[in-house]
């Protein structure tokens, strides 16, 4: 009990200290919510854990989603380059392997920001079968290692397995270093794909990318998927806020100045884009993400100022709606907008954890007022949350590292 009280404590210190304007009216009180295992009898395959090699590697569910064709299954995808149809039934057992491309996936648990990192099912998936996915290749010999985007296809004879040989490369991307990959992908109420990239690493942003229009890193991208522009795989919306400004920026980005955002998602009620954005040296945030938006990375950390050449408040640098210290938690781990029917008193919160400290909050944020009126606890500490997900119903889950998938239950 004396941690979780020093932990609503240390909350409602943080938010008079980072500037929210209504700190003194903020519910930061716990709130009773039950966390369940959603698959309590779940056992992933050996081939998967390194059992049947004598080993014991880590799962690693680094994606939860439904695939939005109405068959209400949910799809875990692993860091390791998997994907599973997990069980109908809640009590059940076993997983199906729906695809496994481990042999062009790169994973080193030492450097363990790359690997299979994002995954998203085109919005006509029962139409045309097409989903998309993000990952860190394998380079041939001593190659740059790279970030893929890439469009499969599942298989016509068996909706439980895709075809491992429909890949198509839509987009690659060198990365610099092995850290700051970013990786969601999601569909946004638009239709359009939207795909973030890390700043490409190190610390510090040693090249400047989050403040560079010239390149993918540091950005949230915005593509059509379903036509191709002349010398890309994919189409630029024309209404992108760079858009035929090749001289200027790239016409593929929605917004920049983003450090290693994870994740992103959209509210399926509103359709805002929430983004939580990892820290460096003091300060982890939440952020609405706008067309053209510059979220001040490496120029800023949360609303402070970064670096030798940091910069206060500034009207083309949008501030993040929420940030916290690093005294109460070092890696935010963002979450989804709850928009289920299972828990009442969830609804409308932004569900996110801090992967170091452990913690969970549901967060309800005022768009009139333009201001956060509610931070509750949901967790007080626990093992690290690596992604949250939603299911077809807008049911809301979150992972270990361990392959334990958990949701939430009303008091």
């Amino acid at each position: 009990m004396r941690r979780l009280e020093l932990s609503i404590c240390a909350i409602a210190l943080l938010l008079v200290c980072s500037g929210s304007t209504l700190a003194a009216e903020l519910d930061t009180s716990p709130l009773p919510v039950k966390i369940v295992s959603a698959f309590p009898n779940l056992v992933w395959p050996d081939s998967l854990t390194g059992a049947d090699q004598g080993l014991n590697e880590e799962v690693l569910p680094i994606v939860i989603t439904g695939a939005h064709d109405g068959s209400n299954r949910i799809f875990v995808a692993t860091q390791h380059g998997t994907i599973h149809v997990m069980p109908k039934d809640e009590q059940g057992k076993s997983v199906k392997l729906f695809l496994d491309i481990r042999k062009q996936v790169i994973y080193n648990p030492q450097e363990n920001e790359e690997g299979f990192l994002g995954l998203a099912f085109h919005p006509k998936y029962k139409e045309n079968g097409e989903f998309f996915v993000y990952y860190t290749e394998k380079p041939a010999g001593q190659g740059q290692h790279a970030s893929i985007l890439s469009r499969f296809r599942v298989s016509k004879t068996d909706p439980n397995r895709a075809e491992p040989g429909s890949e198509e490369v839509i987009l690659r991307v060198p990365q610099p270093y092995w850290n700051h990959n970013g990786g969601t992908i999601g569909f946004g109420p638009d239709g359009y794909l939207y795909v973030s990239f890390g700043d490409g690493g190190a610390g510090n942003d040693p090249h400047m990318n989050g403040q560079n229009l010239q390149t993918l890193l540091g950005t949230i991208l915005r593509i059509d998927v379903d036509r191709k522009d002349e010398g890309l795989a994919y189409g630029i919306p024309a209404d992108n806020p760079f858009a035929n400004q090749e001289k200027f920026a790239r016409g593929d980005i929605w917004a920049y100045g983003l450090r290693n955002v994870w994740r992103f998602s959209f509210d399926r009620k509103t359709g805002v884009c929430w983004a939580a954005d990892v820290g460096q040296n003091l300060w982890e945030e939440i952020n609405l993400i706008e067309r053209g938006g510059n979220y001040g990375w490496n120029l800023r950390e949360g609303r402070h100022p970064f670096g030798p050449g940091g910069v206060g408040p500034q009207k083309r640098l949008i501030d993040p709606i929420f940030d916290y210290s690093h005294e109460i938690g070092k890696s935010i781990t963002g979450g989804c907008v709850y928009r289920g029917k299972q828990v009442p008193q969830l609804q409308g919160a932004y569900l996110y954890s801090d992967y170091v400290a452990g913690q969970i909050w549901a967060l309800w944020y005022d768009f009139d007022s333009k201001q956060v009126v509610s931070n509750r606890l949901l967790r007080a500490a626990g093992t690290p949350v690596i992604t949250f997900g939603e299911d077809d119903r807008g049911e809301v889950y979150f992972s270990n590292r361990q392959g334990e998938i958990f949701t939430f239950q009303a008091p």
